[in-house]
């Protein structure tokens, strides 16, 4: 196996790829990139058995052949070689020479055979979709994805695809993300899925073309998502999401509009004295104005006043900071709108000129 490529066509696929391999491995061989030469195609490989990515780059005058190589190794050599050289590759036995101008490496390997095969089933469902719309929609909910939750489909996202509409949703259990939005072509199925957290995080990072068609493909194990000349793939949380549409069936005090940037300024600037554990903020509404304030074991006290609209009984009402300013933070508008249940179990925080995004966190007991 050998071949000539330019450090620029390796270099972005070798990261993408590299990304999803973790450092410590119970396997050494899930170390390395599988790199496979056929039909004038360089095909690299990365997995780590719960995710693969595959990338394709097309090479003239190549030698076919298999072989799986050090993968952070010979990521440090591409990245650190100089813009625009020329790479050759010589695979001889068990090593792999990279010659670069002046430059020689050497490195050990492990046979092609050896790497463990990726497991997927039958694809029964797909549809389209662009980049851009997929990632913006991914962005808007994956910071509400629990970590480690004992409750693992928690750690995860629901994709719940009914006919030409989707829907991704997410809840560490305090707090929930809903976007929804239209597919250009209806799919005639209803399906209900959940992707794996760091399949999640992994695939955002990979939607860097917003213009780019994406295939979708998924089953009850598996999904498989074309990316111009990559392939994702990963395995699904095998579990049922929770019904979170009851939290819609209740009933609610009047809205409360607030500029959103004040509102942002004013939370942060309060948060500074609250707990450092839970960050709670204490919200007093009323019709004159909303009152944010807080106090921490050390006796600090910090409270900020502003106007807002609402008619309505006064409340009060207390939260985590942080919950409240990353929703506000996914709005596009300028104006925040925040509903709360009038058993104040929950809050809405929406976009007034925008229902495809809801955002609902629930109060603390401070």
């Amino acid at each position: 196996m050998n071949f000539i490529i330019n450090r620029e066509e390796l270099l972005i696929p070798l990261q993408q790829i590299v990304s999803v391999i973790e450092k410590r491995q119970t396997m050494p061989i899930l170390s390395n990139v599988l790199m496979v030469i056929e039909d004038d195609q360089l095909i690299l490989t990365g997995t780590d058995l719960e995710i693969q990515i595959v990338a394709k780059i097309s090479l003239a005058n190549a030698t076919a052949g298999a072989i799986t190589v050090p993968a952070r190794k010979f990521l440090d050599i591409c990245r650190l070689l100089p813009s625009g050289a020329e790479i050759k590759f010589d695979q001889q036995d068990d090593k792999v020479k990279i010659l670069s101008s002046r430059s020689r490496f050497s490195l050990s390997c492990l046979p092609a055979e050896h790497y463990p095969e990726f497991a997927e089933s039958d694809f029964e469902q797909q549809f389209f979709i662009t980049a851009g719309q997929f990632k913006k929609a991914l962005d808007k909910t994956l910071f509400c994805m629990a970590n480690q939750d004992v409750r693992y489909y928690l750690n995860g996202l629901l994709l719940h695809i009914s006919n030409s509409k989707f829907k991704l949703v997410a809840s560490d259990g305090h707090r929930l993300a809903i976007y929804e939005d239209q597919l250009e072509q209806p799919t005639g199925y209803e399906a209900r899925i959940i992707l794996p957290r760091k399949g999640v995080s992994e695939l955002s990072r990979l939607l860097d073309d917003p213009d780019a068609e994406l295939k979708v493909e998924f089953s009850n194990n598996n999904i498989r998502i074309f990316i111009k000349n990559l392939v994702f793939s990963a395995k699904l949380v095998d579990a049922k999401y929770p019904d979170f549409g009851k939290v819609f069936q209740q009933e609610f005090f009047n809205p409360i509009h607030i500029q959103k940037q004040l509102l942002k300024e004013a939370l942060t600037r309060v948060a500074i004295l609250s707990n450092e554990k839970f960050k709670g903020v204490t919200l007093d509404i009323d019709p004159d104005g909303l009152k944010i304030s807080t106090h921490n074991p050390d006796h600090d006290e910090a409270e900020e006043e502003l106007p807002i609209e609402y008619i309505g009984e006064p409340l009060t009402i207390a939260f985590n900071a942080q919950y409240i300013l990353d929703a506000v933070s996914n709005l596009d508008s300028e104006l925040a709108v925040l509903t709360v249940a009038s058993n104040a179990s929950s809050c809405f925080i929406n976009d007034p000129n925008d229902s495809m995004y809801k955002f609902i966190v629930m109060p603390m007991r401070l």
